[in-house]
């Protein structure tokens, strides 16, 4: 019977609760074992959770020059209780002689690291490749270490990583059923080498979530799919790049530098308030907040400090004074419910109740009051109270 299939029925034979005292069994199964040891799983015990230690059980085939004392200090255990378990009356051992060893399990440690691994806590600026370097690794080899990294760019600050300073492999963690034969088997390799490679004396002392470095075996499957992640994120990072530089090219193109001529109207009687100047924000919504707002009311005509403000359209001035967000600014009635507004003005050259012309000087431009950024000229044109577009009254 196969090495496995005797593993199972012992440890299905534990689970079930079957007996396992005939000397009929184990003589079977020593022979059938040849100079292999079983390792079974503590039993079940509803009180374990209020104990530091629990039970468990190896199952042993003495080999040649071993002794009741060795295996007691293999096992961590004591020779009375060895004999005890297997009803010897002395401590004579035969080869293939089959032996119950007890056990007891810690429950109250951490997950066991291998020997000559160190953990190391993540400080700010650290960098994988900057603590490969530091450790003398390369970055395959801290990746097949921390197998469970999800990028080659990214460590959170505080992480603690593994740094293995001698033997360099794959570090995984015990998955609970899983034993020391099994990853071997799973990775190719002798049971006694990764057993030597990880300071395991006893199988009995591993447990699930128990750190196990497998020796040789890098992680390049981990490293292969961080690498094709981080180019795609390189990938995406570039995509947005091109998106908003194509994005601040449409907003550039959208400051125009426009010269009109004095007097030239349009089809509805107005003319730009401004001779020379840079559209910088149209009308509607937009990424700058005022307020509590992020519309924007009108449109913003860049010009030096001083630059004269003409009247877009004969009316008279309602208001010409100060208001918080708008600064100094005029507002003229051009009748009909049509109004205009001349905001953020460094001084204002006509009063309320006063009659102009089109074309006539009102104002300066400025950059006065809380809604101002940079020296411009706030223009807007309202009908009905309600503000709409200007450039739809302006020539073009």
């Amino acid at each position: 019977m196969a090495r496995a299939k005797w593993r199972n029925l012992v440890l299905a034979g534990v689970v079930a609760g079957l007996p396992f005292s005939p000397r009929a069994f184990f003589d079977q199964l020593a022979k059938d074992m040849g100079q292999m040891e079983v390792v079974l799983e503590p039993q079940a015990d509803p009180l374990a959770s209020l104990r530091e230690v629990k039970e468990a059980w190896a199952f042993h085939v003495v080999k040649s020059g071993d002794a009741l004392a060795a295996l007691a200090a293999a096992y961590g255990t004591t020779v009375e209780a060895i004999k005890k378990a297997n009803g010897l009356k002395t401590t004579r051992l035969q080869p293939g002689q089959a032996l119950w060893i007890p056990y007891q399990v810690k429950t109250d440690e951490g997950p066991r690291i291998p020997p000559g691994v160190r953990r190391y806590v993540v400080q700010k600026g650290d960098t994988l490749e900057g603590i490969a370097k530091k450790f003398g690794l390369s970055v395959l080899e801290l990746v097949s270490a921390n197998p469970t990294l999800d990028s080659l760019d990214r460590i959170p600050l505080g992480a603690t990583l593994l740094i293995p300073e001698e033997k360099k492999g794959r570090i995984v963690a015990l998955a609970p059923g899983m034993s020391l034969f099994d990853l071997a088997e799973r990775y190719g390799l002798e049971v006694g080498a990764l057993a030597e490679a990880n300071g395991v004396k006893s199988p009995l002392e591993l447990k699930a979530g128990d750190l196990i470095l497998i020796p040789g075996i890098l992680a390049k499957d981990v490293y292969a799919k961080l690498e094709k992640k981080r180019e795609e994120e390189r990938r995406l990072a570039a995509e947005r790049r091109r998106r908003l530089q194509a994005q601040q090219a449409r907003r550039r193109a959208r400051v125009k530098q426009v010269s009109y001529r004095p007097g030239k109207a349009s089809l509805k009687g107005f003319q730009w308030p401004v001779r020379k100047f840079r559209i910088t924000s149209y009308f509607g919504y937009r990424r700058l907040w005022i307020a509590g707002s992020n519309f924007h009311n009108g449109i913003d005509l860049a010009a030096p400090i001083g630059t004269p403000v003409y009247a877009a359209k004969s009316g008279r001035v309602i208001f010409a004074g100060w208001g918080y967000y708008y600064g100094r600014y005029i507002r003229i009635d051009h009748g009909g419910g049509v109004e205009t507004r001349y905001a953020h003005l460094s001084r204002i050259a006509v009063r309320p109740g006063q009659y102009v012309k089109r074309g006539q000087i009102i104002g300066y431009v400025g950059a006065s009051g809380r809604g101002a950024f940079g020296a411009h000229l706030h223009f807007e044109v309202r009908v009905g109270g309600r503000a709409v577009n200007p450039i739809r009254y302006l020539p073009r």
